[in-house]
């Protein structure tokens, strides 16, 4: 092969490399010159600063007023009696905002998707995933409570609240499923559990007691 053929390939390879070589080299390396863009992919623009002064708008100002109803990010669920169920270091009594037909039906329907499972449809703690893991005799199981027992209706509501948002022992936190107006919901709804399960007859009023059964 004649030497000046090899030569050339030689020289043509090397020039081929270099712009990979340049490549890497940029890369790699640091510098104190902007990098080239080669897809800008809107990166870099022009923009206003905060607080100056813009001919485009009627008002002059660059920077525009909040559309209505926009929350700032540290103004959001300020208020701890319904987004944490407590008032200043003490747990709330009663259901913020009041109560009505459809928020307890509402409750009841949650309490059926996601309590009833474990807890019960009467909250005694006999629903089919307890009754299940008592028949397995799972040792490391830990009974689900009695949604009916004193402890469980000396509880303040907003203890209630946390405890559903929250989670406490193998019981998991439901923050991520159910919305806040989801949860208090079925708080209502567990009070009336309690306190059918420990009802008298006294509660019913006489034109109603003769459907009792």
């Amino acid at each position: 092969m004649p030497r000046l053929l090899v030569y050339s390939g030689v020289f043509l390879v090397s020039l081929a490399l270099l712009p990979l070589a340049w490549l890497y080299r940029a890369q790699a390396s640091s510098s104190a010159r902007p990098r080239i863009h080669v897809v800008p992919d809107m990166d870099n623009q022009a923009y206003y600063r905060a607080q100056t002064a813009s001919g485009f708008f009627a008002d002059g100002r660059a920077m525009r007023a909040p559309v209505e109803g926009t929350v700032s990010r540290d103004g959001l669920d300020e208020d701890d009696a319904y987004y944490r169920g407590k008032d200043g270091d003490r747990w709330v009594e009663g259901l913020p905002g009041g109560l009505d037909e459809q928020q307890m039906l509402r409750g009841r329907e949650r309490y059926q998707i996601y309590c009833a499972p474990c807890h019960g449809g009467t909250g005694a703690g006999d629903g089919p995933v307890a009754r299940r893991a008592a028949k397995l005799a799972e040792g490391t199981w830990t009974p689900p409570a009695d949604l009916t027992a004193a402890a469980a209706v000396g509880r303040p509501d907003g203890e209630l609240f946390d405890i559903v948002t929250h989670g406490v022992r193998n019981m998991p936190a439901y923050a991520a499923q159910i919305p806040v107006a989801d949860r208090w919901a079925i708080v209502a709804y567990l009070r009336a559990l309690q306190r059918s399960a420990h009802g008298r007859l006294e509660d019913v009023p006489e034109s109603q007691r003769g459907e009792l059964k």
